[in-house]
C-alpha cells in the first residue's frame, strides 16, 4: 500500500499531499489518519510554521471512500472523520491545528474537500477546479463542517445553494462566494499556494498563531470573547524576542530574522 499521506518539509512549512491518486484521491480511514498526523506534526513542531494541503495527481480528492468510511464512522460515530489524533484537520471534532493551513485545489474537489475548504486559512483553486458538495445525494448529510460553517463563512443563500442542491460549481463561483482567495492557471496551484505559506512562514511565528487563534475565538464565540482573548494574550506577545527583532529590524531597515520566541 502507497503512503496516504505524503509529508515534504521545505524550510518552515510542512507540504501535506494526498497520495491515491488511481482513486480520485478518495479518503479511505487510513487517509483520514494520516492527515490528522500530518497536522499533528505540523502542530507540535517548533520549526514547522505552516503548512500547505494537495494532492497528488489530477484532482484534490472525490471525497469519501464511503464503502470503507461509512461502516467506520456508523460503529466509531462521526468523529472518526478527524482521524483520531491531537488535531482534528476539520475543526469540528477536535482542536483545530494551531498553526496556519494554506490549501490548493484542483480538478474534482468534492465533498469533504469543501469541508477542508472551509477549515483552511486561505485556499488557492487551479483553473478547471470542480467542487460539489453529494451528501443529499447519497442519502446522508454533511458532517465534516460544512453545515456548520458556509452559511457564516460564505452567506445563507450562498451556502444553501450548494448544500440543498448538490449542484456541481467552479473555480468563479466559488471566488465569487469566498470558499477560495485566488483562482490561477491550472497546473500552478500548489506553487501559489506554497508561495504564499512561504511568505507567512517569515512572519514572527509567535504574532501569526496568535493572530490566527484570536480571529477563531471572535468567529466562535462574538467580540467581547475576542477582546477578552486579546487583551490575555497581547503582553506576551509585545515581551517576546520578535517583536523586540521586529523593532530592531525596522530600525535597521532590513528584513527581520524571526525565531519564535
Amino acid at each position: 500500500m502507497s503512503e496516504r499521506i505524503t509529508r515534504e518539509r521545505d524550510g518552515h512549512v510542512l507540504l501535506i499531499g494526498v497520495n491515491r491518486a488511481d482513486k480520485r484521491n478518495a479518503f479511505d480511514v487510513a487517509a483520514l489518519t494520516g492527515l490528522a498526523a500530518a497536522y499533528e506534526e505540523l502542530g507540535d513542531d517548533p520549526e514547522l510554521r505552516v503548512g500547505v494541503v494537495f494532492g497528488h495527481g489530477d484532482h484534490f480528492s472525490a471525497g469519501l471512500d464511503l464503502a470503507e468510511v461509512g461502516p467506520h464512522v456508523a460503529a466509531h460515530g462521526p468523529q472518526a472523520l478527524g482521524g483520531g489524533k491531537k488535531y482534528d484537520p476539520f475543526g469540528i471534532w477536535g482542536p483545530p491545528v494551531p498553526k496556519p493551513i494554506v490549501m490548493a485545489v484542483s480538478g474534482i474537489a468534492f465533498t469533504l474537500s469543501i469541508e477542508l475548504a472551509l477549515a483552511s486559512d486561505i485556499v488557492v483553486a487551479a483553473e478547471g477546479v470542480r467542487f460539489r458538495q453529494l451528501e443529499i445525494g447519497r442519502g446522508i448529510v454533511p458532517f465534516g463542517g460544512a453545515t456548520l460553517r458556509a452559511p457564516a463563512q460564505l452567506g445563507w443563500g450562498n451556502a444553501m445553494r450548494f448544500l440543498l442542491t448538490a449542484e456541481e460549481f467552479g473555480a468563479a463561483e466559488a471566488l465569487r462566494i469566498g470558499l477560495v482567495q485566488e483562482v490561477v492557471p491550472a497546473g500552478k496551484h500548489v506553487e501559489r499556494a506554497r508561495a504564499i505559506a512561504q511568505l507567512i512562514a517569515r512572519q514572527a511565528p509567535l504574532g501569526v498563531q496568535a493572530t490566527l487563534a484570536n480571529a477563531r475565538v471572535a468567529v466562535k464565540s462574538g467580540l467581547a470573547a475576542g477582546t477578552e482573548h486579546l487583551k490575555g494574550l497581547l503582553p506576551g506577545i509585545m515581551a517576546s524576542e520578535d517583536a523586540a527583532e521586529g523593532v530592531k529590524s525596522f530600525v535597521e531597515r532590513r528584513e527581520a530574522r524571526f525565531s519564535g520566541r
